[in-house]
């Protein structure tokens, strides 16, 4: 794969604020996967692609999400997250993506899941604290989970996301329910 090319279409069908935050989350996801033994050439790859199809058409997305089989379920949902599965689905359909762990990385990058793969939780942690996010909380979770295991990492940035999504009154997706229900068993096992 050309990953110069799939950079030359992002920066396309992104704005600008949009497409440096995907360089960003790249980086930041390469450097975690080396610190914690994950492919640096598949963290590359998800990370470039996990915002693929962030700023489609509404109407264009929702066509190609009733090709998902869990389209039942994201209809429910706010349209913010369609753009992860359809991301997914493009990234094999477009560029040939077959590797089953990467294309997991893009469709859960944004809601988390019970039993992510490593470079799952390696996508995740990186859209969420790559060094352009600006939001409140963000340095002390960033120092939380500085040199910390993955999973840990993880039960960190999961339980973060949980604070903000509640604190707005936001609906909250049943896979991200399972995920932080995951860790927070796991932490109370330990």
């Amino acid at each position: 794969m050309d990953l110069q090319q799939v950079k030359n279409d992002l920066e396309q069908r992104l704005p600008k604020a949009r497409y440096e935050h995907v360089l960003r989350v790249t980086e930041t996801a390469k450097k975690l996967a080396e610190e914690v033994g994950v492919s640096v050439e598949k963290a590359e790859i998800a990370g470039l692609f996990h915002d693929y199809a962030k700023f489609m058409d509404k109407d264009e997305l929702l066509d190609l999400l009733k090709r998902d089989e869990e389209y039942e379920l994201y209809a429910q949902y706010h349209a913010e997250l369609w753009h992860a599965p359809v991301g997914a689905m493009l990234a094999k359909e477009r560029y040939g993506v077959e590797d089953h762990d990467i294309l997991q990385a893009i469709r859960f990058h944004t809601t988390g899941r019970a039993e992510m793969s490593e470079l799952e939780k390696v996508i995740y942690i990186a859209d969420l604290i790559e060094p352009g996010r600006k939001f409140p909380g963000i340095e002390e979770l960033r120092q939380r989970i500085d040199g910390e295991p993955l999973e840990d990492q993880m039960t960190e940035c999961i339980q973060h996301t949980f604070k903000f999504l509640v604190q707005r009154y936001a609906v909250i997706f049943p896979h991200s329910f399972d995920c932080y229900n995951e860790h927070v068993r796991r932490r109370k096992e330990q």
